[in-house]
């Protein structure tokens, strides 16, 4: 096994110094659940470990029960507050999914992400539960794949379904660490073209892959649910340091995520939903050349020139996914539109949307159980 990187050993030793003078102050151990993920013979269950100081009793209105009781600031204050959490290392973990109990640790920045098998749920929408040596357990939401499904939804996030403006690095904090959360804005009509994509295909999953640090997955997960977005996983990464090296690359997480998914779920055909502004071509283009049976279609949101000049400083050339696909058995769908609303008009023209969604639907997006019903985004036009 290689040695751990400088800037990784140099992080470890702050995290642990770190948490020993928060203990020594009374901080505990508490959860935060995010989205999981599985089939009939596997589960992935996503959490992640923090510090926390005890609450007072005039706390607790302000408390969001969604990610263990950790204070919820989000939609009143700037977002730099959920860059600046305390990580629990190696803290033991378990996990009951039905009859079955797994156990693991937390990762050194605080992260669950562990998969097992034979856990005897049926596909649909559970809940899991959460144990960690010292805090208060969290049911977290997973979400089982059946096995007669064979087609899912793969969306990008960034630009794509909000806009941030990645990834220029001042503008990019700006909108990441200052903004409000409600102050994000959404890309019209990506909300009503991902549940009408949906909509003909009961059972497919939706998952959401970004380059965004696992700290902004409670308030992702809010904007996506009020937004009308269906509810599925988010595969985000961890900014700072690694094991090889000082930063993570976006391209790589994309990829891995993409490639496990494909390994995860091999009946499965995804659309790929991107934009052109942030490698979204590229890494599709090389999934494309090696998994061509796994994708249905692609479809990319264009970026306007603003947007183009604010990610990248010139506009950059749209690239033809098709042109990469030379070793594939079949040319590979691609459809390009400023917006969703235009997106979902060239879909429906080209027949990969079964249906519009109902009107007396109210045009809600799909909910995991016990949840309160999200407001949608707009009107499918």
């Amino acid at each position: 096994m290689s040695r751990p990187h400088a800037a990784a050993i140099v992080e470890d030793a702050w995290h642990r110094q770190f948490d020993r003078v928060l203990r020594r102050r009374g901080w505990r151990n508490r959860i935060i659940g995010h989205v999981g993920y599985g089939s009939t013979d596997f589960v992935r269950v996503f959490a992640r470990v923090v510090l926390s100081r005890v609450r007072d009793e005039c706390d607790e209105k302000d408390d969001d029960p969604t990610y263990g009781g950790l204070r919820s600031p989000f939609g009143r204050s700037r977002g730099w507050r959920v860059f600046f959490t305390a990580p629990a290392m190696d803290v033991p973990i378990t996990i009951t999914a039905g009859e079955h109990v797994a156990h693991g640790r937390s990762d050194r920045s605080g992260h669950v992400d562990l998969t097992f098998r034979g856990h005897g749920l049926d596909p649909g929408w559970h809940q899991v539960r959460v144990v960690a040596q010292n805090a208060e357990p969290v049911d977290v939401e997973v979400f089982i794949v059946g096995d007669d499904v064979d087609y899912g939804l793969v969306s990008d996030i960034d630009d794509t379904v909000i806009s941030t403006s990645l990834p220029r690095v001042f503008l990019a904090a700006w909108n990441t660490f200052v903004r409000h959360e409600g102050a994000r804005r959404v890309v019209a009509g990506m909300a009503p073209l991902y549940r009408e994509l949906i909509a003909g295909h009961p059972g497919a999953p939706v998952v959401y892959i970004s380059t965004g640090a696992w700290n902004t997955a409670p308030p992702l997960t809010r904007f996506l649910r009020g937004h009308g977005y269906p509810v599925g996983p988010l595969l985000l990464t961890d900014w700072g340091p690694t094991n090889t090296g000082w930063f993570r690359s976006g391209q790589e997480h994309k990829r891995s995520c993409l490639d496990r998914l494909a390994r995860d779920f091999p009946k499965i055909r995804w659309v790929l939903v991107g934009d052109d502004g942030q490698h979204d071509l590229k890494v599709y283009s090389d999934f494309a050349e090696a998994r061509p049976e796994r994708i249905d279609s692609v479809a990319i949101r264009q970026l306007t020139p603003t947007e183009q000049i604010l990610s990248h400083g010139i506009p950059v050339p749209t690239e033809d996914l098709t042109a990469r696909t030379t070793r594939a058995s079949r040319e590979i769908p691609i459809y390009y539109s400023p917006d969703g609303f235009g997106l979902l008009r060239i879909l429906r023209d080209a027949g990969k949307v079964a249906a519009p969604v109902r009107a007396d639907d109210g045009g809600k997006a799909p909910r995991s159980p016990d949840r309160p019903e999200s407001s949608p985004e707009g009107a499918t036009r």
